[in-house]
């Protein structure tokens, strides 16, 4: 049945009505209606909709109440790297995180905008024409889940942003959803008076609240949202100019962006906002944990570009940690999958910075030696950047006359083996290659998100495989037979059946997502990325001499020897055999690189050299890997082209000695495909 023209008009004013009290409630906590009469808006919204269920769109207010079932969550690829930011804590640190900047783009006057650290969850959100089409949660900053249907209940965060001059149509906005101390402490009096777990912090209760497969209970979830940045994307007519025009942007757009705020002209200014910031916190009605500083302008963000992991245009200032004392009860080592033993501290436990903590890392030998730590001893401890629980110092003056020195293991405490320190370290090391705890690490390791993502293969179960001897390394993983499975405790023929699915599926794998699984040591996520980007398959990357792993941007010395000789070792050798035998995705397969319409550089190799006016280095790399070609730190015999931006270094005479094709920015652009679809 076709719905009549006036029933059509009443819905939109319905949307209209809606959408604009969200705003006024939700962003600007101006209501200027009773919640009676909201309610009646929207029962008769839902009330058209369920007779006309063809009009129901995807940004209507309807669609905030939730209750789709999500059974899993798709992994996104940002379309600009979302970089964590580097952390001080002094003064000191502000001022030579200033002194790097000044030096960077000398001569030149800048702005700095400050904004609070709200302790919450990073997440990403996608308009096209204006409507919320996609939200991604940060992930590992490359990648994030696919989380719009949870984030569709969050009514700070607009369905349809709102028309304003000077507003783009297309856009990505990012900010942090949170949960207000209040609202956090009711939900857990809710918690636990339906006889459910109860939560330990309003992050924690957040970031679960954003991974529920009900987006129905996520509805009920006291969820919010500051809007911290906009991103535009290339051929958007829209211009931003500075980070203090986007936040007013984005306010005027209908997204809630925080009014504790402040645009200084000096290091001295931020220095006094952030000592404001600090004795004000408590009062805040929500968790923060430092202050975020920024360089107004974006042509200067631009300019001064990012390292492998932060941006050089931010840092983050955090607040001295909350410090509090307990007992040093005892000390026990725990063994790692590349055998470093390390000391973990028993407390008696303590609420600190909103959790409960009973254990603390050491991190090593010389750290207890340094803090001549004793069992017994009153110790202070916080949480480093109000996270990882850390002992600070002893309290001298109440060590006890039994306090016992803390000294450490001659012996593996897992396998007996004697333990080895280098010179060059601080670590002990287990070098027992076979020893339980190495090889149960190394396989939660290889199981774990990020690298071969295997539901169902937990602590409890791979504890089980070693001790009945049925799994010695990664590859034995998926040679297991059902009735092996089965049989362990906790288990059952579906349980069996689930976690063979789960390994079947981890063959398929990303390259680079196995690399990482592998544990070389030095080798996390972002480097296993870039080498899966230069050698497409698992024989060339173990092949490759020192030389031409230190080559590859991103990858030192250090770990290019880590590389060789993890691949030169037996136990490696039999590993890829298994898992060689079993079918495991060990190469770049073609439709997985990162080349979209055009091969224009596949089999080239970039060398990138100064300031460029138009990209960020690491945009232009990713440009660059996109259509086929790698991109390496160093100036060789093998580089086939150098792109060269403004003040280059000693890369670009080096590139003239050799007769290297040298590239500036605009010849670079106009290489690109006629689409431009990544130009800026």
């Amino acid at each position: 049945m076709k719905a009549p023209e006036n029933i059509i008009q009443e819905l939109e004013k319905l949307r209209s009505e809606i959408q604009n009290h969200d705003y006024l409630y939700y962003v600007k906590n101006e209501p200027v209606i009773s919640d009676y009469e909201y309610d009646m808006l929207m029962k008769r919204l839902l009330e058209i909709e369920k007779q006309y269920p063809e009009l129901v769109t995807q940004d209507s207010p309807s669609q905030r109440v939730g209750g789709a079932i999500t059974k899993e969550f798709p992994t996104i690829r940002h379309d600009r790297v979302m970089l964590s930011l580097a952390n001080t804590y002094m003064q000191e640190e502000l001022i030579d995180f200033d002194r790097r900047v000044r030096s960077l783009i000398p001569g030149e006057e800048y702005r700095y905008v400050t904004e609070l650290k709200i302790d919450g969850v990073a997440i990403s959100l996608r308009y096209r024409e204006n409507r919320f089409v996609l939200g991604v949660t940060r992930g590992d900053g490359f990648q994030g889940d696919d989380i719009t249907t949870n984030l569709k209940t969050i009514r700070a965060i607009p369905l349809i942003a709102r028309n304003v001059t000077g507003a783009p149509k297309n856009f990505e906005v990012r900010g942090e959803v949170y949960m207000e101390k209040k609202d956090f402490e009711e939900l857990n009096r809710k918690q636990e008076a339906a006889g459910e777990k109860v939560f330990a912090n309003p992050r924690n209760s957040t970031a679960g609240t954003l991974k529920l497969q009900d987006s129905g209970i996520a509805a009920r979830r006291p969820l919010t949202m500051n809007a911290y940045s906009m991103i535009l994307p290339p051929g958007e007519p829209a211009a931003i100019k500075t980070q203090w025009h986007a936040l007013q942007l984005m306010d005027g757009m209908g997204f809630r962006v925080n009014p504790e705020r402040a645009l200084c002209s000096t290091m001295k200014d931020v220095i006094e906002y952030c000592d404001k910031l600090a004795d004000e916190r408590e009062k805040l009605p929500y968790e923060i944990d430092g202050v975020v500083v920024k360089i107004d302008s974006i042509d200067r963000q631009n300019r001064l570009g990012a390292t492998a992991k932060s941006p050089r245009w931010a840092v983050a200032y955090k607040f001295s940690a909350e410090q509090v004392e307990t007992v040093l009860e005892n000390v026990f080592w725990q063994v790692g999958r590349t055998g470093t033993v390390t000391p973990v501290a028993v407390l008696t436990p303590v609420f600190v910075a909103g959790t409960t903590v009973s254990r603390a890392t050491l991190h090593n030998v010389d750290e207890i030696a340094r803090k001549d730590l004793h069992i017994g001893d009153t110790v202070i401890i916080e949480k480093g950047g109000d996270v990882i629980p850390k002992i600070v110092e002893a309290v001298l003056t109440k060590r006890p006359q039994n306090a016992k020195k803390v000294e450490p293991p001659g012996t593996c405490p897992v396998c007996g083996e004697p333990l080895e320190r280098s010179e060059e370290e601080v670590a002990l090391r287990c070098m027992n290659i076979l020893c339980e705890a190495q090889v149960a690490r190394r396989l939660e390791h290889f199981a774990s998100r990020g690298a071969m993502d295997i539901e169902g293969l937990g602590e409890a179960i791979i504890d089980q495989l070693i001790s009945k001897s049925k799994v010695h390394d990664p590859g034995d993983l998926y040679f297991l037979r059902k009735e092996q499975i089965a049989g362990l405790e906790r288990m059952a023929d579906k349980s069996a059946q689930n976690l063979l699915d789960a390994l079947e599926k981890s063959k398929s794998m990303d390259f680079e997502c196995v690399i990482f699984a592998l544990g070389i040591r030095y080798i996390g996520i972002n480097a296993a990325r870039l080498l899966a980007r230069y050698f497409q398959s698992i024989d060339e990357l173990f092949s490759a001499p020192v030389s031409e792993l230190a080559a590859v941007e991103g990858i030192g010395e250090k770990m290019a020897e880590s590389i060789a000789a993890f691949g030169k070792a037996p136990e490696t050798k039999i590993l890829l055999e298994k898992l060689k035998k079993a079918g495991v995705n060990l190469k770049q397969e073609s439709e997985k690189r990162d080349v979209s319409v055009s091969n224009i550089f596949v089999g080239k190799t970039f060398v990138l050299t100064g300031t460029l006016e138009h990209f960020t280095r690491e945009e232009a790399g990713e440009l660059i890997r996109r259509y086929g070609g790698k991109v390496t730190g160093s100036v060789s015999s093998k580089t086939d082209f150098v792109l060269a931006g403004s003040v280059p270094g000693s890369k670009l005479d080096k590139a003239k000695a050799l007769s290297i094709t040298i590239f500036n920015e605009d010849e670079f652009t106009r290489m690109l495909p006629d689409d431009k679809e990544n130009s800026r």
